[in-house]
């Protein structure tokens, strides 16, 4: 009889027992729920800078390859330039191409106006100008550019520049906000674009 009593007053577990698992059992799923949370946000962030980072090259190679092809340059400014340069490939004619940064610099625009002809010919049909958004999230360094001008010898030019002829060689300076705490507020690509194409618009 004894022996019967001992065996049921030690089975399952007390009130106070169940109380201690629960809570680290509680503890156990917190901590777990951090870390996961926690490395699910920098993976979330790592996608999304990566992103980002794919959009600044696309976009620095496109806005490259208009360069290359420019005829002339309309004007020049550090956030601001003027080309007449093919937009598009089915285009008869060369655009007049404006890329610049909105009033707050956080989008990277360019205004495309098409042309009657080739200059000094043709004149832009400004009743059909379109803006394209580049950079919808464009982060502006302070004290940085856009646009860097360069002359043969890869001197850097002061704009706007006086003679226009003299710019060979433009650098294209982008930046997109990243998307996780860190000690860098952007993550930056330049370009560097050699104007070899370029010709006298006869």
């Amino acid at each position: 009889m004894f022996h019967h009593k001992l065996l049921k007053s030690t089975a399952g577990f007390t009130l106070v027992e169940l109380m201690i698992v629960i809570v680290v059992i509680g503890v156990l799923f917190a901590t777990f729920a951090e870390f996961f949370d926690n490395n699910l946000i920098l993976f979330l962030n790592q996608q999304q800078n990566s992103m980002n980072l794919t959009e600044l090259q696309a976009e620095s190679q496109r806005i490259a390859d208009v360069l290359r092809g420019a005829t002339d340059i309309v004007s020049d400014e550090p956030n601001q330039l003027s080309v007449y340069a093919y937009f598009s490939f089915t285009n008869q004619y060369v655009s007049l191409v404006n890329y610049y940064l909105n009033s707050s610099k956080t989008q990277l625009l360019a205004s495309v106006t098409p042309m009657t002809a080739n200059p000094p010919i043709g004149t832009p049909i400004t009743s059909q100008t379109k803006v394209y958004t580049i950079i919808s999230n464009y982060y502006y360094v302070p004290g940085s550019s856009l646009f860097t001008y360069y002359d043969a010898n890869d001197n850097i030019l002061t704009p706007p520049v006086a003679d226009e002829k003299s710019i060979i060689n433009i650098g294209i300076n982008l930046s997109e906000p990243i998307a996780s705490p860190s000690n860098n507020q952007a993550q930056s690509l330049n370009l560097f674009v050699n104007l070899r194409n370029r010709k006298t618009a006869i």
